[in-house]
């Protein structure tokens, strides 16, 4: 839920929100998709760290050259998804083929009643969780974001579902306001979905493997997860084109254990697993990645190993 367009803290990503939610709300879906074609150019053309990032990373992950046209595409797909952010706010799912898969183990783990972690990134939308609400209408979603950090975000939550912004637990309070309201959200039995693929400010991070080279990731929602005791599943709200998205969910774990005598080394080895999920899904769907800024050299804590290879075989991969 946080701004996926930065290589700053809010960038070109507030703008093109800004531009795209006032295209929308007086054209509709049709002619705001109709404009995303200008909107794309005009991106491209002005954001030059944003269009560099595109195209390192897309050559990253793809092991090939790539060309201008699938830099825009690129923006063109992050671009959707900020305008169909506005129509599942709005109208939920009505418009949208969202498909589900993991369903099945998400009602298991809410079964439990001990709430339930969902570990989301900036692929795709997160805003795909939304259509949870017509399939388990009785279950409550909190969503964890930085209001503070993503202004745009929260203009936009109060302006078109003010009572999702109701149930937004804002990030900027600190980590024991944080620590204590998902807590109390589990306790209820919640899900609490959060973005756990990039640190925030003074954020501790460690780097392990992704994508052939060791990334910083943050440790916090690891460590949110130890201390709450809740399942940890991972979502992913994958863009497929048109108006169609693949919500996915995947157990993680049935409890995160870091254990004090051993901290560094199961961090190092829950990060690690999560980062290969993170990786997957870049590779199956490149042009969902919406972190448009240099993913690998984020500052970060110390690593236990300089071997990114030890870090795969301490996971089993």
């Amino acid at each position: 839920m946080s701004e996926h367009w930065q290589s700053r803290p809010e960038g070109g990503g507030r703008f093109a929100l800004w531009l795209i939610r006032t295209i929308a709300l007086r054209g509709g879906r049709p002619l705001g998709r109709l404009c995303l074609y200008p909107i794309t150019l005009y991106f491209f053309l002005r954001r030059g760290p944003e269009r560099l990032a595109s195209r390192r990373f897309l050559e990253r992950v793809q092991g090939r050259p790539v060309s201008a046209w699938h830099v825009m595409k690129h923006i063109h797909s992050f671009a959707a998804t900020l305008l169909d952010r506005i129509f599942l706010l709005a109208h939920g799912e009505k418009g949208f083929d969202i498909s589900v898969e993991g369903l099945d183990e998400l009602e298991v783990c809410l079964a439990q009643g001990r709430g339930l972690l969902l570990l989301g990134t900036h692929q795709g939308s997160f805003e795909a969780l939304r259509a949870l609400r017509s399939r388990r209408p009785e279950a409550s979603l909190r969503v964890v974001l930085d209001k503070q950090k993503t202004p745009a975000m929260t203009e936009l939550l109060e302006a078109l579902a003010p009572e999702v912004g109701d149930q937004v637990i804002d990030a900027s309070l600190g980590g024991a306001s944080i620590t204590l309201a998902v807590a109390e959200a589990c306790e209820q039995g919640a899900m609490v979905a959060l973005l756990a693929d990039r640190g925030r400010e003074h954020e501790v991070l460690r780097r392990t493997p992704f994508l052939g080279e060791p990334a910083p990731f943050p440790v916090g929602p690891w460590l949110l997860a130890h201390s709450l005791k809740v399942p940890v599943m991972l979502c992913f709200g994958l863009y497929e084109g048109g108006n169609r998205y693949r919500l996915i969910f995947e157990p993680f774990a049935e409890r995160v254990e870091i254990p004090r005598h051993d901290r560094a080394h199961a961090l190092d080895a829950v990060i690690a697993r999560y980062a290969l999920r993170v990786e997957h899904y870049a590779q199956v769907a490149p042009y969902n990645w919406f972190n448009f800024y240099d993913f690998w050299q984020q500052d970060a804590g110390v690593p236990v190993w300089n071997d990114a290879v030890a870090v795969r075989k301490r996971v089993g991969a």
